[in-house]
């Protein structure tokens, strides 16, 4: 008898021999069983996992010598005829090469002739994706009410092509892609009937190597041997198929999670130079760091992965170093890179970039969670200004109170005052002060909060309300000082009740060394009124409301603050609304 190939020589012939796809298999049994057989059944997946193998072992069931029935013999003629492909009622058309309109009309006109010799006449289309739109379309009513004599069976890698008119005329099963240990399983068993002795690490890099593809890492294991003979190692696995050793991988994954550029450059270097398979490099490790994902919020749930006990206790290492966040960003910038590798003109550089590229997205922070930070401080910020009023000795106390405790606590240095207490108490009045400010002065120009909200109050001292910026802020000071945001402070003051006061905006340091500071602005009084102001004459300016005056469209485009926002962003000025 001449040479059969692996793939062929031990492809299932029962049921219970396709291996990981027992969801399709035992469906199929029980319609069997319950005589509930359709007309059209349509088997998609990737390529060796069983689609054609499964379609043949239905067929046999139907068309055995006293069947239907799931447990047949394989020596009765009839399932011989088919296994070997020369059964006259069971045809394999390929519809790669029969995909016209033609080869269609031929085939319906011969469905309409009786079985010669069997129960069923079967059709089994392989790649029936392939078929032209036409030639699906004269398909379609044979597929409805086919006679009762046939069988539809199509198996195809690529279902989404199909027409859904076809599609809805088929019971559909898709066939999964089968594990990695199932995989190697199976070709141990295979191993031992060709009295081949096989290394446990070369069966696993024959079985990641195949992708999910029994008949791929069968023709694999044949190549092997013909290659080395009755003993094969992980080594010759990894050097024929340019494959990647497992700790190669882990050793890579590592680097990148504790930031060791270098060496991680390296070993790509040292892989490329012997010809490894780049692309599936990246997949690999893709693949890796998804199980280091399921692994963390699985909490080390093992059933959802496909892995040695060797490299679970890895995973438990390594899952020490990074957290989710990052983990995620990790593998969001590879998984751009496996989707871009096939456009690069460089694999080596594309990949090199990638990696710097993961390695850097360890110290990456999501928008959302800066959002989330952000509003936790807004809402702690108004908790403790909720706490400050509250604090506040009812009823609130005059300007004159205010300005005669801040006399009576302080020294001529702003910021130091001669008793503890009192300088507590003035600061704390006086920081509930600039917040409520701070907001009032928001919701009329949100640019200049943002800026005032760098700064800090100083002091409040005859008549002048000083505010400091801290060195590093010295450009906002800059573009908060100009007289229109100025005299918006100093209404905003008039508004909580202390009219006629100057707004002096300094830096911070100088202030706090005591040195002799020239203010950065100093604005009068708005109106004169205001600036005959005494202590008597705050409680009626305590309702004062004095509102801003708008600025034309030219004082607009010519505020620093527009200006400075124009510069950051490159941008320009569209269209001005009231």
């Amino acid at each position: 008898m001449s040479y059969q190939v692996i793939a062929r020589k031990y492809r299932p012939q029962r049921f219970r021999d396709v291996v990981g796809q027992e969801h399709v298999t035992q469906t199929l049994a029980n319609a069997i069983q319950q005589k509930r057989i359709a007309h059209a059944y349509l088997f998609c997946g990737p390529r060796g996992t069983g689609k054609t193998t499964i379609a043949r072992i239905f067929a046999k069931s139907l068309n055995c010598t006293g069947g239907p029935q799931v447990d047949f013999d394989d020596d009765d003629p009839r399932c011989r005829e088919i296994a070997e492909g020369r059964s006259l009622d069971v045809l394999e058309i390929d519809g790669a090469s029969n995909r016209g309109i033609e080869e269609i009309r031929e085939l319906r006109e011969t469905v309409k002739y009786a079985p010669a010799s069997s129960r069923f006449k079967i059709y089994i289309i392989d790649e029936v994706h392939m078929l032209t739109k036409e030639a699906f379309n004269a398909l379609l009513k044979t597929l409805e009410e086919p006679p009762e004599h046939v069988k539809f069976m199509f198996a195809t890698t690529e279902p989404e092509k199909i027409l859904p008119t076809i599609l809805s005329r088929c019971q559909r099963f898709d066939l999964r892609r089968i594990p990695v240990p199932l995989i190697v399983k199976h070709l141990q068993h295979i191993a031992s009937l060709e009295k081949v002795k096989v290394e446990e690490a070369a069966l696993e890099a024959i079985a990641r190597g195949a992708e999910g593809g029994m008949r791929d890492a069968e023709s694999a294991l044949d190549q092997l041997i013909s290659f080395c003979g009755n003993e094969i190692a992980e080594s010759d696995v990894l050097s024929m198929f340019g494959l990647t050793a497992k700790s190669q991988i882990l050793e890579m994954a590592r680097g990148i999670l504790t930031g060791e550029t270098e060496s991680v450059l390296r070993a790509l270097n040292d892989l490329a130079k012997h010809g490894k398979d780049l692309g599936r490099l990246l997949s690999e490790l893709l693949e890796h760091f998804r199980n280091l994902l399921i692994y963390q919020v699985s909490n080390g749930d093992l059933k959802l992965l496909e892995i040695s006990e060797a490299e679970a206790g890895m995973l438990a290492e390594q899952s020490a170093l990074v957290n989710t966040d990052s983990l995620s960003q990790i593998m969001e910038v590879l998984t751009d890179a496996e989707a871009g590798l096939r456009d690069a003109a460089s694999k080596k550089i594309f990949i090199e970039v990638a990696l710097i590229k993961a390695i850097q997205a360890r110290h990456c922070v999501r928008i959302d969670a800066v959002l989330q930070q952000l509003q936790e401080l807004r809402n702690r910020e108004r908790s403790v200004t909720a706490s400050a009023e509250r604090s506040v000795v009812s009823p609130p106390k005059s300007a004159s109170d205010l300005r005669s405790d801040h006399v009576a606590a302080s020294s001529p240095a702003p910021l130091v005052n001669a008793a503890a207490g009192g300088a507590a108490k003035f600061d704390s009045e006086l920081e509930t002060l600039w917040r409520n400010v701070l907001e009032a002065v928001g919701r009329v120009s949100p640019f200049a909060r943002s800026y005032l909200v760098e700064a800090h109050p100083v002091s409040f001292d005859k008549n002048i309300f000083t505010i400091g910026f801290d060195p590093e802020f010295a450009d906002q000071l800059d573009l908060v000082n100009n007289p229109r945001n100025l005299t918006l402070i100093q209404t905003k003051l008039q508004e909580q009740g202390y009219a006629g006061v100057q707004v002096k905006l300094i830096k911070a340091e100088a202030a706090i060394l005591g040195e002799k500071t020239e203010a950065a602005a100093s604005v009068p009084p708005p109106t004169a009124a205001l600036a005959a102001r005494s202590v008597g004459a705050i409680p009626e300016a305590k309702g004062l409301k004095t509102a801003v005056a708008p600025l034309t469209v030219e004082e607009f485009k010519n505020d620093p603050l527009i200006q400075k926002a124009l510069e950051i962003f490159k941008g320009q000025i569209v269209e001005i609304r009231a």
